[in-house]
């Protein structure tokens, strides 16, 4: 038996299946192989008031540890908003994204300067930034990436306010 909140996933080198209980009923993830560069994700949530359509699954960023990726991750969780992680630290994130994401927001939002990883980086590597280099500075070290990303489909978020969040899964 799972409590309110809890995870259980039977994880094999092909599927993996995660159940989560929500207050509102509870939210089925099918993923396919990690080992496949495209996976594929199927979602399914059970009960009250879920923020999204069934058949969407979301895609969310981040680095796991983040405090503000918990945040995020615990609302998505409480209003059942079905979302697949990937922790970029730890897996990595690829050109494409970071160029979609500097498109959409600029490269000033998306590099996240406030953070430790890119203060502590040699002056000349601060130096003239642009969209390229900011690119090549998150691709060697993705804790430079402001966190968290939510992918909706049709756009992207950047940051965790609720009230945002709230609004763009109406």
């Amino acid at each position: 038996m799972i409590a309110m909140g809890q995870s259980l996933s039977m994880l094999d080198s092909y599927i993996a299946i995660a159940i989560k209980l929500t207050p509102t009923g509870f939210c089925v993830l099918t993923e396919g192989s990690w080992h496949n560069p495209s996976p594929f994700f199927s979602s399914t949530c059970k009960g009250g008031n879920s923020l999204t359509v069934s058949s969407k699954t979301l895609h969310l960023f981040g680095i796991k540890a983040c405090d503000t990726m918990k945040k995020a991750r615990t609302w998505l969780d409480e209003h059942a908003v079905s979302y697949d992680f990937h922790d970029y630290k730890t897996a990595g994130i690829d050109r494409e994204h970071l160029t979609q994401w500097c498109d959409e927001h600029g490269w000033q939002v998306v590099l996240n300067r406030a953070g430790t990883t890119f203060r502590k980086l040699d002056d000349e590597r601060k130096a003239d930034l642009d969209q390229a280099k900011a690119i090549e500075l998150m691709l060697a070290q993705p804790s430079m990436i402001k966190r968290p990303v939510l992918d909706l489909g049709d756009r992207t978020l950047i940051g965790f306010k609720p009230d945002i969040y709230a609004a763009a899964l109406k």
